[in-house]
């Protein structure tokens, strides 16, 4: 994960203080290329990948480099014209594309953006992998602020952070992940962190289950002994 401390709760999360990952296992006419946000999705999905590699995975954020494409945008309004290399690795599955490239795995990968119910989204794609028969899957959950002026439509205050893990089947305990439409009595999540980091805070902690609302639907992932 990164920062290191993500998965604290008393944290802030703040990764003011924290260098950008090295890479290193990266190919360095490869690492140029790649952005902050890829550099740190990238560093979880090689600190998580196993011995059983490779394995197919599931890159999940909500925006994505967005700073890379209003740069694009902002070129376009200049009248310039805008890069193909960057515009290529602008769209939301390149950082996938990157770790296979450099990686030379021939699993498949992909990306998924579902809004405020992105972390459930690739979890249910990673065990929609396992019921068909894959051993195991990785998901590589990142994200960073929106830059402005897409700021205003950010849904929670946070900061840059990705953290990955591996999903596989057990014959007991681990958890699950069930989803129902929200009643009446239904209470809407904290807003004080992204959903997909209360969900690694969750599995971290010795909590039974955690809740989570994102409009009409209600997620709730359970911990079993």
């Amino acid at each position: 994960m990164w920062p290191e401390r993500l998965a604290e709760p008393a944290s802030p999360g703040a990764a003011g203080g924290d260098p950008l990952p090295a890479l290193a296992a990266m190919p360095a006419m490869m690492r140029r290329r790649v952005e902050p946000l890829g550099r740190i999705a990238l560093h979880a999905a090689y600190a998580s990948r196993g011995a059983d590699a490779p394995l197919p995975v599931v890159f999940a954020s909500r925006y994505g480099d967005v700073a890379r494409s209003i740069t694009l945008l902002r070129q376009l309004v200049g009248g310039e014209t805008p890069s193909p290399t960057a515009f290529s690795l602008s769209v939301h599955n390149a950082i996938g594309a990157l770790w296979s490239i450099a990686s030379g795995d021939t699993a498949p990968y992909t990306a998924i953006a579902a809004g405020d119910e992105t972390v459930e989204a690739a979890f249910i794609e990673a065990l929609g992998l396992l019921a068909d028969g894959t051993p195991a899957a990785m998901v590589v959950c990142y994200d960073e602020p929106l830059p402005p002026p897409y700021d205003i439509y950010a849904g929670h205050a946070d900061t840059a952070h990705a953290w990955a893990c591996r999903v596989a089947p057990i014959d007991e305990g681990g958890f699950s992940l069930t989803s129902r439409l929200a009643g009446t009595d239904a209470v809407a999540a904290p807003a004080d962190r992204v959903a997909d980091r209360r969900v690694l805070e969750f599995f971290h902690s010795d909590a039974e289950r955690l809740t989570h609302q994102a409009g009409a639907r209600v997620w709730e992932w359970r911990r079993h002994a």
